[in-house]
């Protein structure tokens, strides 16, 4: 599945609750500008942040490799059990210690650096990958002020500065509500 340490690695986890062509589209961008070698979505059961995910997780895992079936470079894995965990650091250190990767990068919104700091040990994340960046409709400013760039000082994060992707797992499960 992996090469060892054989070029950069980015992991985009979250719930997926639906997959949708933003995370493609982000993937794709990561690819393309950071020489991405693969891209893995890591699906987890529940964001430890949010409420009840809206679809299974059979759905999510399902949804999501539909999405991704043309790309060879980017594979779906549900970790959760195999690591008994769906925490970040955890994923990382699967990545780090049992597929032997070490040059991995985080893929975010810039939304997701206004609560960075309260992840599971944020501090060694950021110590053990790269954070990519993208740019999320009225978060960008707020997000370069977080704890997380603070204390970063600019190292280990770039920013991708694209086109507005207007989409969210948010409106989509919005718009399934209010068709029935």
């Amino acid at each position: 599945m992996l090469n060892p340490s054989k070029g950069k690695i980015g992991i985009l986890g979250g719930s997926f609750d639906p997959p949708h062509k933003g995370h493609v589209e982000i993937s794709k961008i990561s690819l393309k500008k950071i020489k991405l070698k693969k891209i893995f979505w890591i699906v987890t059961k529940k964001n430890p942040f949010k409420e009840k995910p809206f679809f299974s997780l059979k759905d999510r895992l399902s949804k999501a490799k539909r999405s991704v079936k043309k790309y060879r470079n980017i594979n779906v894995l549900f970790l959760d059990e195999k690591i008994r965990s769906s925490r970040t650091i955890n994923v990382i250190n699967y990545f780090r210690k049992v597929k032997k990767q070490k040059d991995l990068y985080l893929i975010l919104g810039a939304d997701n650096l206004l609560k960075f700091h309260k992840w599971t040990n944020w501090k060694k994340i950021v110590k053990l990958t790269k954070l990519i960046v993208f740019s999320r409709k009225g978060y960008d400013k707020k997000s370069k002020e977080s704890v997380v760039v603070k204390y970063l000082k600019k190292k280990n994060i770039i920013y991708i500065n694209n086109k507005s992707i207007d989409i969210s797992s948010s409106n989509i499960k919005k718009n399934y509500s209010n068709k029935f």
